[in-house]
């Protein structure tokens, strides 16, 4: 497992997310709304969230997004190591009452400069619900290529549903 060093962008503070955070993204992650494209139905307790946080990073690590000034979890930017040879996805959720910020889009790309040019990943890729217009518009304004559709690949909360895979390689992250 790779480290999870904290990053800083003009608005915001990136720290490991724990267990703590829990209570602070609860409402978030409890909210069907919110939690509609997501591979699992909204957590129903505060508790089942905290034993979630608290599982030990194996393949994914994830940093929590805090305001400069206050610890308080606004959100988090999950990564997973998926195999060899440098390739990662990324995953994200900002909580609602900050959305429409810009946050997701700055904590996005912090984690995605410290993937290329701190850690020397070769590609990052999402895996986003076709429907999830806002998901996919923040990637595909980082620079993401829409790589392709795979159909009835999640068995959700919601349906068998389809997904989009996008994929940014670090040359194309280096000439923006």
């Amino acid at each position: 497992m790779r480290d999870i060093p904290v990053l800083e962008t003009a608005r915001l503070r990136l720290r490991v997310r724990t267990a703590d955070d829990a209570e602070a993204l609860f409402p978030t992650l409890s909210d069907p709304l919110a939690m509609t494209y997501w591979s699992h139905a909204p957590f129903e307790t505060v508790a089942a969230v905290r034993a979630r946080f608290a599982e030990p990073f194996v393949i994914w690590r994830a940093w929590a997004l805090t305001h400069h000034g206050s610890d308080t979890a606004i959100g988090f930017v999950a990564v997973g190591d998926k195999r060899e040879g440098k390739v990662s996805e990324i995953g994200y959720m900002v909580d609602r009452a900050h959305g429409g910020a810009g946050l997701a889009r700055e904590a996005v790309a912090r984690v995605i400069d410290q993937l290329f040019v701190a850690e020397g990943q070769r590609r990052v890729f999402a895996d986003t619900d076709p429907d999830n217009v806002r998901s996919n518009a923040l990637l595909q304004s980082l620079g993401f290529t829409l790589e392709g559709r795979l159909r009835a690949e999640w068995e959700t909360h919601i349906g068998v549903r389809d997904t989009f895979l996008w994929g940014l390689l670090a040359t194309e992250w280096k000439t923006r």
